[in-house]
């Protein structure tokens, strides 16, 4: 388990603002038992070093999560202008025996993105170089799940946005508009 997660954080295009591991904590059984290692990092520690940490707990009944960034272009609050920001992804390794066998519906491995405004930002009215903003965004998400895909010997992955709606229509129909 902790090997996989290391192959596809390894993908992963840290933050060159913020780059490591900068939380990591275990949860034992269920995520409604409280957690028996959290830590946080600043600066990151080590992707290898992290994995280390969690790995020294593994059990087949536990889930691990380690959190970085990585640059995404979004609107500045401070201004109108688009800035590269960090942006919080969580990386979760699910036991087999975790949660009832969660991973049957969830996977081994999740990346969480977070909301999936970076990637569409629908309400917006977009200038050209705002569109190409979001492309670039799109296309780091593209990257990174094509490179997973490939490198880390994976047997399917799935798109899902917390509005429930499928993410990869939403993607292709966002950049249908802004290509």
């Amino acid at each position: 388990m902790m090997r996989r997660m290391v192959s596809v954080m390894r993908e992963f295009p840290f933050s060159a603002e913020r780059p490591g591991i900068t939380y990591v904590y275990v949860q034992p059984v269920s995520w409604s038992e409280p957690t028996i290692l959290e830590r946080r990092f600043r600066p990151g520690l080590d992707l290898e070093q992290a994995v280390a940490m969690a790995g020294d707990l593994l059990h087949d009944d536990y889930a691990y999560v380690f959190e970085a960034n990585w640059d995404l272009w979004g609107p500045s609050e401070e201004s109108d202008q688009w800035t590269l920001e960090p942006r919080l992804a969580k990386f979760i390794a699910n036991g087999k025996r975790f949660d009832d066998g969660s991973f049957q519906q969830n996977g081994h491995i999740q990346v969480d993105f977070g909301l999936d405004t970076p990637f569409l930002y629908e309400d917006l009215d977009l200038s050209e170089v705002d569109e190409a903003r979001v492309r670039s965004n799109v296309q780091k998400l593209v990257q990174f799940t094509q490179s997973v895909e490939k490198n880390c010997g994976i047997s399917g992955r799935v798109l899902w946005s917390e509005s429930e709606e499928n993410l990869a229509q939403k993607l292709i129909a966002r950049l249908q508009k802004v290509q």
